[in-house]
């Protein structure tokens, strides 16, 4: 089935507009070194001060760490992202010497995430993260001390079928528009609204 190409109102490198985040994950493995290739590109992202204050926590599917990633997800999301090849954690960290924070962790680690989703549409792979995640839990599951905050969860394999998601998402297994730039882009001043 041939997707909807998405179109750009300015003239911009192909990959941003042909990577998106599918929930149909194909009965396929990657090895860790597929994986490890995706953290490579991540580890290159720019950085606060070249501090880096990102993380990644994974498990391959069929190894115990898979497992206990899983069931840290929301039940929906629990639901299709079982079928990738690889779960991922990421976190930014807080602080470093648990005193000065690092007020930009979570923009950092944004940046590592979309080198990691890059270089996974580079490989043939498919990426996506998600935020339905069990917050309270998953740091315990996780052993992550109080300087590391939860980002999301990113579902990591070859893109699968859309027949084999539950009929509701089926519908949504295609590429998703986005805004038009006026109304998350100002000059000088916030001058819009909040909305979806």
């Amino acid at each position: 089935m041939s997707q909807p190409l998405r179109h750009s109102d300015y003239p911009i490198q192909p990959q941003f507009l042909e990577r998106w985040s599918p929930r149909a994950f194909a009965d396929q493995p990657i090895s860790e070194a597929e994986l490890l290739t995706l953290f490579e590109a991540a580890r290159w992202s720019p950085s606060a001060s070249n501090l880096q204050p990102w993380r990644f926590i994974y498990g391959l599917k069929g190894e115990p760490e898979f497992a206990a990633l899983l069931s840290l997800l929301v039940p929906f999301n629990e639901g299709w992202a079982k079928d990738a090849a690889a779960l991922v954690f990421l976190t930014s960290v807080t602080t470093f010497d648990g005193e000065r924070p690092v007020p930009t962790g979570s923009f950092d680690a944004g940046a590592a995430w979309m080198s990691l989703a890059l270089q996974a549409h580079a490989q043939g792979l498919v990426a996506h993260a998600m935020y339905g995640i069990d917050f309270e839990k998953a740091p315990l599951v996780l052993g992550l001390p109080d300087t590391m905050k939860i980002e999301a969860a990113i579902a990591i394999g070859h893109r699968g079928d859309p027949q084999s998601l539950p009929e509701p998402l089926r519908a949504r297994e295609i590429p998703s528009d986005r805004q038009p730039l006026d109304q998350m882009v100002f000059k000088g001043a916030f001058s819009g609204a909040f909305g979806a």
